[in-house]
This record gives C-alpha cells, sequence and structure tokens, in this order.
C-alpha cells in the first residue's frame, strides 16, 4: 500500500469515527420518553388539599386544574386558585413517595400562575431603562431639529420669490387681460350718454320742485296770516278772563279784612271788660280793710 493510500485510509477511518459520535450525541439528546404517573399519588388530592390549608383559607382552594408528571414517583397537583386578584392563577402541590410500601409525601405547596394568568411584566434592569430613555430623547430632538430645519428651507425658499412673478398663475387671476382697448372705449361712450341723460332728467325735477316750493309758499304765508288774527283774538279774549279774576280776588280780600278788624273789635271790647272788672275787685278790697 503506497503512503497516498493510507493517507485516504485514515482519513475515512476518522470521518465514520465522527459520524458515529455525532450518531450517539444525537440519540443521547433526544426528548425523554413520557413519565407514566402514579396513580396512588394521583389519587392523594385530599391530601394535598390539606397541606395547602396549612398556608391559605380552605375556601380559596378551588376545583381540580389536572396535574404534572416531575418524575416517575414525582407528581404536582394543580387546583383553582379563588383568591380576588388572581385570575389564571393555580394552587400546586408536589406529593411522592420513595417505593410502594412508603407513605406519600408532600414535598412543597405553591401558587403558580397558569396559561392566562395576569403577571408582572419582565423585570428590566435600571441600565437597560435608562439607555431606552436616553435613546427615545435622543430620536425625538433628532425630529424636532429635522423639522425646524425644513421650516427654515420653506421660508428660505418664499424669500428668493421675485415680487414682480405672479405666484397665482392661472386664468383666473388673468380675466382682466381679455378687455382689449375698444370694448373699453364702448363702456366708456355709453357711461357718458347715462350721465347726460341723468342730468337732464334731474333739471327736470329740479324746475317742477322750484314751482311747487313757490305756490306751497304762497299758500303757507295765508295761512300763517290766518293763525295770527286767531292768535290776536285769543290774547283778547285771555286779557278780560284775567281781570275779571282780578276784580274776584279784589272783592275777597276786602271781605276777609272786613272780618279781621271786627274780630279785633270783639277782642279789644272783651279786655276792656275784663279790666274794669279787675278794678271794681280792688276797690271792695280797699274797703273791706278799711
Amino acid at each position: 500500500m503506497s503512503e497516498q493510500e493510507e493517507v485516504v485510509a485514515v482519513e475515512t477511518e476518522r470521518v465514520e469515527t465522527a459520524g458515529a459520535g455525532a450518531g450517539a450525541d444525537a440519540s443521547a439528546t433526544k426528548a425523554p420518553a413520557a413519565i407514566d404517573p402514579d396513580p396512588t399519588l394521583l389519587s392523594a388530592r385530599e391530601q394535598a388539599r390539606a397541606a395547602l390549608a396549612e398556608i391559605t383559607d380552605a375556601q380559596s382552594i378551588g376545583a381540580d386544574e389536572g396535574f404534572e408528571a416531575i418524575a416517575e414517583r414525582v407528581v404536582t397537583l394543580f387546583f383553582e386558585c379563588r383568591l380576588p386578584g388572581y385570575p389564571g392563577w393555580r394552587w400546586a402541590a408536589t406529593m411522592t413517595r420513595v417505593d410502594d410500601e412508603s407513605p406519600i409525601t408532600v414535598l412543597e405547596v405553591e401558587l403558580l400562575p397558569g396559561a392566562g394568568a395576569v403577571v408582572a411584566p419582565e423585570w428590566v434592569p435600571w441600565s437597560e431603562r435608562l439607555a431606552q430613555y436616553r435613546e427615545s430623547q435622543a430620536r425625538q430632538a433628532a425630529e424636532e431639529a429635522a423639522a425646524a430645519e425644513a421650516a427654515a428651507e420653506e421660508l428660505s425658499d418664499e424669500d428668493d420669490v421675485d415680487p414682480e412673478d405672479d405666484l397665482l398663475d392661472n386664468d383666473f387671476s388673468d380675466f382682466d387681460d381679455d378687455l382689449d382697448g375698444a370694448e373699453v372705449d364702448e363702456a366708456g361712450e355709453d357711461s357718458d350718454d347715462d350721465a347726460d341723460e341723468d342730468d337732464d332728467s334731474d333739471d327736470d325735477d329740479s324746475d317742477d320742485d322750484d314751482d311747487s316750493d313757490d305756490d306751497d309758499s304762497d299758500d303757507d304765508d295765508d295761512d300763517d296770516d290766518d293763525d295770527d288774527d286767531l292768535d290776536d283774538d285769543d290774547l283778547d279774549d285771555e286779557d278780560d278772563d284775567f281781570d275779571e279774576e282780578s276784580e274776584d280776588d279784589e272783592d275777597d280780600d276786602d271781605e276777609d279784612g272786613d272780618d279781621e278788624i271786627d274780630d279785633l273789635d270783639v277782642t279789644d271790647q272783651a279786655d276792656d271788660e275784663a279790666l274794669d272788672d279787675d278794678d271794681d275787685d280792688l276797690d271792695s278790697d280797699d274797703d273791706s280793710e278799711e
């Protein structure tokens, strides 16, 4: 056998050995076979409830919710959790026994979340949360800077626009350009004719107004004269009434004065009589003393 053939044989043997080792590893990493649960452990639910009642109220332990075979003689029994605020959670009691003759032992009891349980979000270290916050702040600042730059560019574009350029370059803004000189002249002549007709009509109306004003002024003068005559008659009647009232007032004043004088005379006479009586009394007193 030549040297080259020996090298090929060695390489072939090495590859076959590696393939055999890989097959052994693959068989070793296969999923373990299903474990048959111990029927005795499955029937020990009352013992599991009693163990759970040592850590929680018995009323919070609900109906059976299955089991999980951990090992050949290790089984976890699940029960419904009736505690408020724990939807989807389950009570769990792990049971075991050494052999068929050994008693059942409770390994642990606990409250575990089920498939639809409400749980807290996954804990994230502070350093990662701080990095996420800084990243969001930087992204927001970049967006604001981009928006400000775009606004500045828009303003600069508006500044570059020539004021003489027609920004509204459309047919609607240029409709006045369709009028030619002939149309403008015709419109001017029509307006002049209308103005002349208006002036003539205004002159006729003004003449008619002047005539009517003169007639009205004459009628007003006649009415004023009649009113003046009536006013003079009314004044004369008022003067007569005033004179009669003055005479009546004077007569009343004279009668009142006479009544007052009569009252004064009566009062003076009564006073004189009282004085005479006093003098008579004094004289009688003097006579009695003598």
